[in-house]
């Protein structure tokens, strides 16, 4: 049994099954919490991760060019989409466990990994809500190709934690916020309750992830004396070189305290 809280990261990182793998994220989360709300906190502890976690058989993992695409409308491109953002929600668990493990070692409040752990439990929670619903429609995670690039983020930023926080929730996961509004409709006209009450599930609380970006990439420009906007442009300059995409779901992103000025810069829009 793992004694510290970096080495409960590093166990879900290597355990490959989604299923197995949420399940164990969950009751790590559990076990964390817990000891913090008895006021006997686990220690965090250090810990190196894998640089890339372990992942199922299947899916196969196809370059982004190469998985297929579906037309939106029809019920095999619902499903594909179905299975798409589970893929991503499996590898979001994994970011935010990678977050506790690879930076362990940072001198950071304890709020900082009470927030990752939370945004860990809710990803395994949101993985295992879109695998209920494929399965209810005779598929399940694995039966589709899905995108090879997801980890690339993480892989780009393992050294730097002002980079990791900047792309993954500030960049990365603030593209859900702006996406999510259209998927739910479209399965709310296809009649899918049970995938629509899921993403809304989702899209709450992902904004909470978001907010957990912003807060500690804050804190650490507040700390190193440096420009928060200055700093994010540049990083996302480096590290994730296509920029950010308009349509911007505003009112989500200053939530999650993102104003404009962020984001708007990064983008092709005039």
């Amino acid at each position: 049994m793992p004694r510290t809280l970096a080495d409960m990261a590093t166990e879900v990182l290597t355990t490959a099954d989604g299923r197995a793998k949420t399940a164990l994220s969950r009751r790590h989360a559990a076990a964390w919490t817990a000891s913090r709300a008895a006021g006997t906190p686990l220690i965090v502890g250090e810990a190196t991760p894998p640089l890339r976690p372990s992942r199922p058989e299947k899916p196969d993992l196809l370059p982004p060019r190469d998985v297929p695409r579906r037309k939106p409308g029809s019920e095999a491109g619902r499903l594909a989409m179905l299975h798409a953002v589970a893929h991503i929600e499996l590898n979001a668990v994994d970011l935010h466990w990678d977050m506790v493990a690879r930076f362990s070692r940072i001198p950071f409040p304890p709020g900082f990994f009470d927030d990752w752990v939370r945004a860990a439990d809710e990803e395994s929670k949101h993985f295992t809500l879109l695998c209920d619903c494929l399965e209810a429609r005779g598929s399940h995670y694995g039966a589709l190709p899905a995108h090879a690039g997801m980890w690339r983020a993480a892989e780009d930023t393992a050294g730097d934690i002002l980079a990791r926080l900047a792309v993954v929730p500030m960049v990365l996961e603030a593209r859900g916020l702006d996406v999510t509004p259209g998927m739910i409709d479209l399965f709310r006209r296809a009649g899918d309750e049970d995938v629509v009450s899921a993403l809304e599930i989702i899209y709450a609380e992902e904004v909470h992830h978001v907010a957990y970006g912003a807060k500690w990439f804050n804190f650490l420009c507040g700390r190193d004396d440096l420009d928060p906007t200055e700093t994010f442009h540049a990083l996302v300059r480096r590290y994730f070189p296509g920029g950010t995409k308009p349509p911007f779901n505003e009112e989500k992103r200053a939530e999650a305290g993102m104003p404009p000025d962020f984001y708007w810069p990064l983008s092709d829009a005039p």
